[in-house]
């Protein structure tokens, strides 16, 4: 295939510099975005009497049957060509002849490209957006669930304070939103055409971007023409939210890892979502999460690829920024792949809620509840803390819990303790008694997910 730049040069390309440049291998995927692109050029250009309207119409028609023939396997890639942008345009010009060659006036591959990744982003952030919302929604109905399940919370992975497990699932559930907010956010600042931009400096032709603007669904034009074309500020934000989103599944993965382990047997994966062993036949293996976890790992070189490859460059446009699309690809294509698999996973699991509630009993986790009911009957709060710690450690020597201590025996330690106390330190109570906003009581809870729902 003839190059479209060809007439500058007196020797045919390299065969190995060719495929040194070539990005169709990657940048296809991008196949219907830069027809659409394309189709709305071809049609500000036949409205602005640039090219005659009966070349515009007959640009479209067959770009339209170019774009039909490749939906349906009716038409392949070639190797041949340096990207889809060349693909395209040469497929049109196969078919069309001359008037084929009449598309590119007064557009660029430069800005073609930065359009061209715009469109293709656009949806895929919305792609994902909707994954995130499919796994907030099954986290929101696991947390309605397990309203009233107890669980140990934890610090420095030491049993710390009792919680409800909806309280804990509703953390991960915020960060999603967090993340979604995110990915919104990023989207609002990309969506601008930078179509019309051409290589760098704009063009003389009469053309109307805001036109190719509103008929792409973009908010408006980019300002600049030299930003226009060296813009992947957008890549860095999408990357970035996709890198977040990763840690989080990570840091979810890795406490299902935890619950899934004999130690802990919180929870029990499905079957269908967890591996074996080649040797130990007993074994049963997050794997799912095991991946996402690392994969979390590979979506941060993604980012860093970007922001390293951008770093140094001058304006405008230069080759480096063809490195762009591969990572930006893979980061969301791991993200759409992880979320897809981490939702069922959620929703298949088994709840193993007596496990929670005998851990939370064993971790003198009610040990702050104990210390408040001595500050509540008028001891200052550290002194409080003192005799708690010194009836924790009585409990651990002898071998029981808070509850099953003699009343006797607290009053060895503190005269302000009643009979009443055990309904202080009582494991269920003591939860749903945090009733400050965000908190594991039931009404918090609630409160969390009908703002979440909302």
């Amino acid at each position: 295939m003839a190059k479209m730049w060809a007439g500058r040069f007196k020797k045919e390309e390299n065969k190995e510099v060719n495929d040194f440049n070539s990005s169709i291998s990657f940048d296809s995927r991008m196949y219907k975005n830069d027809i659409l692109g394309s189709i709305a050029h071809a049609t500000m250009l036949g409205n602005q009497n640039i090219i005659e309207q009966k070349d515009s119409e007959l640009i479209i028609k067959t770009l339209s049957e170019i774009l039909e023939d490749i939906d349906n396997g009716n038409l392949e890639f070639s190797n041949d060509a340096e990207d889809i942008h060349m693909f395209i345009e040469g497929e049109l010009t196969k078919r069309i002849g001359d008037i084929g060659k009449k598309l590119h006036t007064a557009r660029s591959r430069n800005d073609q490209v930065a359009l061209d990744i715009r469109l293709y982003l656009k949806e895929e952030v919305e792609t994902i957006k909707s994954l995130i919302c499919k796994l907030l929604n099954e986290i929101i109905n696991l947390a309605e669930e397990n309203k009233y399940t107890i669980m140990p919370g934890y610090t420095h992975l030491q049993r710390a304070q009792p919680i409800t497990f909806a309280n804990h699932l509703l953390a991960y559930a915020y960060m999603l939103k967090r993340d979604l907010n995110r990915f919104d956010d990023a989207l609002n600042r990309m969506n601008y055409s930078p179509l019309g931009s051409c290589a760098l400096a704009g063009t003389t032709y009469p053309i109307d971007r805001d036109f190719v603007a509103e008929r792409l669904n973009f908010k408006g034009i980019v300002k600049n023409s030299l930003d226009g074309v060296s813009d992947r500020d957008f890549c860095c934000e999408i990357a970035s939210a996709a890198s977040i989103l990763m840690m989080h599944l990570s840091r979810f993965s890795e406490e299902i890892i935890l619950w899934s382990s004999w130690e802990f047997k919180f929870i029990e994966l499905d079957d269908a979502y967890s591996t074996g062993s080649s040797i130990m036949p007993q074994k049963k293996n997050p794997d799912i999460c095991e991946l996402i976890r690392g994969k979390t790992g590979r979506v941060y070189g993604d980012l860093n690829t970007l922001l390293v490859m951008l770093k140094g460059l001058p304006l405008a446009y230069n080759k480096d920024m063809q490195e762009d699309k591969e990572a930006i690809f893979d980061a969301l294509d791991t993200v759409k792949m992880c979320l897809s698999i981490f939702t069922p996973m959620l929703k298949t699991m088994k709840i193993n809620k007596d496990n929670m509630r005998k851990a939370a009993a064993k971790g003198f986790i009610n040990a702050t509840d104990l210390a408040d009911y001595l500050v509540k009957k008028g001891m200052p709060f550290r002194d409080a803390y003192k005799i708690s710690g010194s009836i924790v450690a009585y409990s651990i020597d002898n071998d029981l819990v808070l509850e099953e201590i003699k009343l006797d025996k607290y009053k060895e330690y503190s005269q302000l303790f009643e009979n009443d106390l055990y309904d202080a330190i009582d494991l269920e109570k003591a939860t749903f008694r945090r009733t400050s906003k965000g908190a594991s009581g039931i009404e918090s809870v609630e409160a969390q997910i009908n703002d979440l729902r909302s």
